[in-house]
């Protein structure tokens, strides 16, 4: 999922709304869309961003998979991120998932259990790729929480060495959580006329949040980290993002920086405290202190 229930309140988060919205309707229709898919995925793979010919280094020997949101895409939730981390050193691939049939634009909105079937494939090519054994995860709101069924049910635990959550739904949300998704998806409210499993899937309660946490919250061999923000108004309430278990850690970033006022969307797509904390979360050996000045580094 990735946009503010209400309208955003600082200036970077208004920019970032923007580029998301601009995006949307630069693909609004399929002309549009086969125009503007060769472009941009060149654009992504020419700043080393799923790039299938970079091998892992020394000094970052694990793949990291970025994994989007509701309504998302590979391209548009990470263009921000994916080039934070390249930068770093990192080899760093996107996917797309849980496409419904005759729906060219909006993702994630498959069954879940399908979609961490795609992501269990995903892992498999980036790994073979790259040669590496593990692959750490990124992931925002359901990207956040679909692969940790990848990780019980799928085999995923021996394939990756961290799960790291930006505003994750990991117990479910509220069916009202997921609607105020749709003013800031041109066409998204006509969806819910269709089959969207999806969004069935992630509200709290449903059978499919139910399997998924039966037995603990996680598996072992895996490091967790849940990065939350206090404003999030679409995974409510924020601490039903928290992770409870060994290998855990939970961030609040307004613990880090108070005067941080990002909702669900900036902190999947725009704020660099957040992604300080997903550095420190992928290099736990060379972590450094996130504070408010995380914004320059």
């Amino acid at each position: 999922m990735l946009p503010w229930t209400r309208a955003p309140r600082t200036p970077r988060a208004r920019r970032a709304l923007a580029a998301l919205l601009l995006a949307v309707a630069a693909v609004a229709t399929p002309t549009a869309t086969a125009a503007a898919a060769t472009p941009t995925a060149a654009t992504a793979t020419s700043r080393g961003w799923n790039d299938y010919s970079c091998k892992p280094s020394a000094a970052h020997p694990r793949p990291v998979v970025l994994v989007h949101g509701t309504f998302g895409n590979s391209i548009d939730n990470w263009l921000v991120l994916a080039p934070y981390l390249v930068n770093r050193g990192y080899c760093v691939y996107s996917l797309d998932y849980g496409q419904l049939p005759g729906v060219p634009l909006f993702n994630g909105l498959g069954p879940i259990d399908r979609s961490a079937g795609q992501l269990a494939t995903f892992v498999d090519r980036v790994l073979a790729s790259t040669g590496a054994s593990e692959a750490d995860i990124v992931g925002h709101s359901q990207g956040g929480m679909m692969p940790n069924y990848y990780l019980k049910f799928l085999g995923g635990a021996a394939k990756v060495n961290a799960l790291i959550g930006l505003a994750p739904d990991n117990h479910g949300t509220t069916l009202l959580g997921l609607t105020k998704l749709l003013p800031y998806f041109p066409g998204a409210e006509d969806l819910l006329n269709a089959n969207t499993p999806g969004l069935a899937d992630q509200v709290a309660g449903s059978p499919f949040v139910t399997k998924l946490n039966a037995g603990g919250d996680t598996v072992p061999g895996v490091r967790y980290t849940v990065i939350a923000t206090r404003y999030d108004e679409v995974v409510t309430p924020y601490r039903t993002q928290l992770l409870d278990g060994p290998n855990v850690r939970n961030v609040l970033l307004q613990d880090l920086c108070p005067v941080d006022l990002s909702e669900h969307v900036a902190i999947g797509t725009v704020d660099r405290i957040a992604y300080h904390e997903v550095a420190n979360a992928l290099d736990p050996a060379h972590a450094t202190p996130t504070t408010c000045a995380s914004v320059i580094g």
